[in-house]
Parts: C-alpha cells; structure tokens; sequence
C-alpha cells in the first residue's frame, strides 16, 4: 500500500464499559488482521475506561456527548440534546471521512453513530450480546444491515430475523491460547493450589466485594486455595485492608487487561452474567458462581445467566444486594464447589462446550463483505 493510497475508516459505535468495548476490539483486531489497511475509531463516552482501552489498542476515541437514556422528566430534554448533537457530530465527521462499516455495540453511546451512518448509506451492523437484546439495539435493528447475536435464542427477539446471524460473542486472542500452568506462572501464583478468582466485571461490583468479605473464616479453612480478587478502583483499598487484617493472602487488583491470565489460572469464577464475562468463561471452560447485576429492570444478567445454569453450566447465586445474606447464598455454592473436584469439573465441562472461539473472525469477515458491498455473509450457506 502506498502512502497516496486512501486508508479505510472502520468505526465502533458505543462504550462505557469493557462490556460493550471488549467484543467490539476483538472483532477490529480480527478485521485488521485480515485488512491492515483499515484504521479503527471508537465514537464512545467519556467514561476513562473508553481511553484506556482504545489507546493500549492503538485505536481512536471520539467522546460523544450523548448521555445515557432517561426517562426522567426533568432530565429527558438533557439527553434529546446531547443525542441529537452527537448525531450531527458524527454527521459531519462522517461527511469529512466516510467509513467503510460502522459496528454498533450496544447501549446508549452506539445509536448516534448508527443513526448517522445509516442515513448517509454506509453500511452498518450491530452486535448484541445478551441473550435478551436491550433497548438501543432492538430500536436501531430496522436501521442496520445486519445483527450479529451471540445466543441462537437471542434471534427470536429481532423480527427480521433474515439479518440475524449467531456468531457467539468476540474474545480477546488470549482467551483462546494461554495455558493454565503459563498463566499461573504469569501471575506469580502457588501452583500447588486452586485458584478462586472474584470479577465485578470492569467497573467492579460492591455487592459482590462485601459478600466475600464477609466469608473470611471460609478463606482461612480453605488454605489449598488462594485469591484473586478484581474490585474495582473504588473498593480496592477496603478489600486489600480487609483481607489483609484476616489474615488472608489474596492478591487485589482494582482492574487487569490480563483477564485472560486471571481466567486460564481460575479453577472456579465468582463473576457477574455480563455477556462478554460468560463468553469468557466458556471460551476458557471454568465453573463459576454467577450473580448478575440485580439493579436492570429488564433482568439482561439473570437471563444470562439462567441460560448457563439451566443447562448446568454455572451454579446461579441472586444478589439480594445485602452482604450478610449474599454471603450466606454465596457460602452454600462455594463449600460445595470448593470441596468437590468432580462438580466443577462437570461445571467446567458443559460450560466449555457452550464456548466459542471464532466470533471474532466471523464478524470481521462479515463487516468485510458488508464494506465491499457483498449481500450476504461469507460464512452463509
């Protein structure tokens, strides 16, 4: 390629979390893999993990000023502003350089992008995670050319279901490729213990943090295992304080990249239902606790998560959001995971086999067709 030839603008329309940003980097790292002429924007928030993962990803980051979705009396016209005028931003950065593909990744920052692009005729396309789509996807899937959904059950819920493809959810390569004894390594772990690792996901989970913390004469029984604990940035000193005066080793992380490491030396997960979260943990193929996030009205989490334990795929624990009975549910799961090999084993087992490693690939190539003005997707039949 050389330096006169125009490179080719592909943009991730949404963020805020790692959630919504993980699968949407996996893809762009697959698609740029495949054409290394295109470069990656992501029309995100202006929330700090949005920066943080697009520059260690040598992508852009476009901060919209579109605001999360209300129905607040007083704030809805706040956030009809700021919709609107990231529409017209992107409007006229689109007009400035037309993208090739615009790939919507759910939640409220992806709609202004989508709805510029799609009124522009630039091909666009969406991908939903959860099993029940939220509201921003299911009010732009008439606008896109096509949704790339990682549950078969998810497709019932879109009634163009033509354009609805399954592709499983993108994960980062590691997910894929690291080994349990290169990750313990990595990690500086004992290598003669079980690994119990505890995720709130990106922004941590308070309700999950002080359920373990209540369990501190649990972790002192079970001197076989040892702790990783992702907390989160604003519980991290509390947890690291906690553990610390119990007398318990756990290593406390408020945040990793590494989470491919943290899973692969996992021998049981303690994790939100996040969508991205349950594609990782099958991927790699570990037991897990799940609580799902209790504050949705729409239940996105529990339904993710009741499609793994109804297949026995993941034992399922309700966040009451009170930390003395989450530890007394918590507690139930856990002496009997910790203390029986053989369940977890079948946990991880099932779990394994839900797992999917090619999401990434197929969606990049799907983007490609759809940017080369290919109908149909190169992986149809």
């Amino acid at each position: 390629m050389t330096s006169t030839q125009k490179r080719r603008l592909f943009v991730l329309a949404g963020g805020g979390t790692g959630g919504h940003l993980y699968p949407g980097i996996a893809a762009a790292e697959e698609l740029r893999k495949l054409r290394p002429e295109f470069d990656v924007v992501v029309y995100g928030t202006p929330r700090p993990i949005d920066a943080k993962l697009t520059e260690s990803h040598n992508m852009g980051l476009v901060v919209q000023p579109v605001q999360p979705f209300t129905t607040n009396p007083k704030k809805i016209f706040g956030f009809l502003r700021s919709y609107y005028k990231s529409i017209s931003a992107a409007k006229k950065a689109f007009t400035e350089r037309k993208p090739a593909m615009v790939l919507g990744l759910g939640g409220y920052a992806a709609a202004p992008a989508i709805v510029a692009a799609a009124k522009m005729g630039v091909p666009t396309a969406l991908f939903n995670p959860d099993l029940i789509p939220g509201k921003a996807n299911r009010k732009l899937a008439d606008s896109v050319d096509r949704i790339y959904v990682q549950w078969y059950e998810s497709i019932e819920h879109f009634g163009r279901a033509t354009k609805v493809k399954c592709s499983g959810c993108p994960i980062r390569a590691g997910f894929a490729t690291i080994k349990k004894d290169a990750a313990i390594k990595a990690l500086k772990l004992d290598p003669s213990k079980k690994t119990l690792l505890i995720t709130g996901a990106s922004q941590g989970a308070w309700s999950i943090n002080t359920a373990v913390l209540e369990l501190m004469d649990l972790w002192k029984k079970m001197s076989d295992w040892q702790i990783v604990h992702l907390t989160g940035a604003n519980d991290l000193k509390g947890c690291r304080t906690a553990y610390a005066e119990a007398g318990v080793n756990a290593m406390t992380l408020a945040f990793t990249e590494h989470m491919a490491h943290c899973m692969a030396a996992a021998d049981l997960v303690i994790s939100r239902a996040g969508a991205s979260t349950l594609a990782e943990i099958t991927a790699v193929g570990r037991a897990s606790i799940l609580m799902p996030y209790p504050f949705d009205k729409k239940q996105h989490q529990l339904a993710n998560a009741n499609h793994l334990a109804n297949q026995n795929a993941a034992a399922l624990v309700k966040d009451a959001n009170d930390p003395a009975v989450n530890a007394r549910r918590l507690r139930k799961e856990l002496e009997s995971l910790m203390a029986s090999d053989h369940r977890r084993e079948r946990l991880a087992e099932i779990a394994g086999a839900m797992g999917r490693h090619d999401a990434a690939l197929t969606i990049a190539k799907g983007l490609i067709a759809l940017a080369d003005g290919e109908r149909d997707d190169p992986d149809d039949e």
